[in-house]
């Protein structure tokens, strides 16, 4: 069946361009133009993706993906206009997977569609052991369901978090550049913009330290970019 994707924007000319291309590329499409409206149809319609404008009447983008996030792990795709900078961060803190600004062509659109939703409906198994041990400090991942844990508290991580350190782990003690990072955990290369590393790697440390405060697990490499320790 082909994939769903709910297009969430106020301007009716951006919604019937994208839900055609959408619709042309083979995806079902729904569409909101408000936040309540996003929070109904994510919750009833049960998209596989949502491309959600942060610009939007009522509840903003911002505020609907933190609603989302609280019971629900539907890739998200946030659009912004090209001067939005922070809200990208905060969106990107929040659980977003992916952001595309204003103005875009189709084809960018369509690329990051397909690419999140390859990354999230068949995840990063590039190894052929499910399971990957970390060392005495206890740091397991479960790669076939997709669990990560330290000394058995669970971590609750987004799909995002979970790839980046997958990835930061099969490579620990190697140096692993911020647009390698990107190829790896987005799907595809962020045309330089690696602020989104940042910004998830931020994230996935402080989920760390919560459970564990007495290791620095990733190491920043200034100018280059972040090492898993061994």
């Amino acid at each position: 069946m082909c994939a769903c994707i709910l297009v969430v924007d106020d301007e009716p000319s951006v919604v019937n361009l994208i839900a055609y291309n959408l619709r042309k590329a083979h995806y079902r499409v729904l569409t909101a133009s408000n936040g309540r409206d996003a929070l109904n149809q994510a919750r009833q319609g049960q998209p596989d993706l949502i491309l959600l404008d942060l610009m939007i009447p009522g509840m903003d983008g911002l505020q609907v993906c933190r609603e989302l996030r609280k019971t629900s792990e539907i890739p998200i795709i946030m659009v912004t206009a090209r001067g939005e900078e922070t809200d990208r961060v905060i969106g990107l803190e929040l659980g977003a997977d992916d952001y595309i600004c204003k103005p875009f062509s189709m084809r960018e659109l369509l690329a990051r569609v397909k690419a999140v939703l390859r990354r999230t409906q068949l995840g990063h198994t590039e190894d052929s052991d499910t399971t990957i041990l970390y060392g005495a400090a206890g740091l397991q991942l479960d790669v076939d369901s997709r669990l990560a844990s330290i000394d058995g508290v669970k971590l609750d991580l987004t799909r995002l978090e979970f790839d980046l350190l997958h990835h930061l782990l099969v490579n620990a003690g190697r140096v692993l550049r911020r647009e390698n990072l990107l190829e790896q955990a987005w799907g595809y290369d962020f045309v330089g913009n690696t602020r989104a590393v940042d910004s998830a790697i931020k994230r996935l440390r402080a989920k760390l330290r919560a459970v564990s405060s007495e290791v620095e697990w990733i190491e920043a490499v200034r100018g280059i970019g972040y090492r898993f320790k061994k």
